[in-house]
């Protein structure tokens, strides 16, 4: 007797295989593991914080001090335009000084400082004091360091620094605190005592 198609003899049956269910230990099934710190879906990306942006610190020494007139009774200030004025026209005035220059020392800088913003020229009579202080610019934190003298008046010719200086003025020494426009200055001068040399 043959058997009726698709029944199925001996020969079918050597071929034909039970099919196991996949499982996790059969070879024919398709391991999906965990993600693992090597595969890319465990690479985690940090949180984004915030970068923290520093100013650039910038240390710059200045030098300059307070002018008396040859008769001993007004100092020498020097009017630079108030930038937030709208009008333009007010002027902060203060103590005229300058950076040191590469092999100046403090003094030398502060009577070329003197002479280059006023046209005036002097001699050191004595030590004021040092100033130092902060402000941001051009990105930069800057730390600033001003050696101030006080000077007696020896000749040149009174005139504005046409870069830098908008005016200059002898005003009695009186006057001298109240008309500087930066505290530190105030300070200084009120401190230096007898301003008469």
């Amino acid at each position: 007797m043959t058997p009726a198609p698709g029944a199925g003899g001996d020969a079918k049956r050597k071929k034909r295989r039970k099919r196991r269910p996949a499982g996790p230990h059969s070879p024919t099934s398709t391991l999906v593991s965990a993600p693992t710190e090597t595969t890319p879906a465990a690479v985690k990306k940090p949180p984004l914080k915030k970068r923290s942006v520093y100013a650039k610190r910038v240390d710059e020494v200045s030098a300059g001090g307070l002018v008396i007139d040859e008769t001993g009774t007004k100092g020498l200030l020097i009017g630079r335009r108030d930038l937030k004025d709208a009008t333009r026209e007010r002027l902060l005035w203060s103590l005229p000084k300058g950076h040191i220059e590469a092999g100046e020392t403090p003094e030398q800088a502060a009577i070329r400082e003197v002479a280059e913003e006023t046209g005036i020229q002097s001699e050191i009579a004595r030590e004021l004091g040092v100033i130092d202080f902060w402000f941001m610019a051009g990105g930069k934190r800057i730390h600033k360091t001003v050696h101030h003298y006080l000077f007696r008046e020896v000749g040149g010719v009174l005139a504005p620094q046409v870069s830098e200086v908008d005016d200059v003025g002898w005003f009695p020494l009186e006057e001298i605190i109240s008309l500087l426009a930066y505290p530190d200055e105030k300070k200084l001068i009120a401190k230096s005592g007898d301003l008469k040399i």
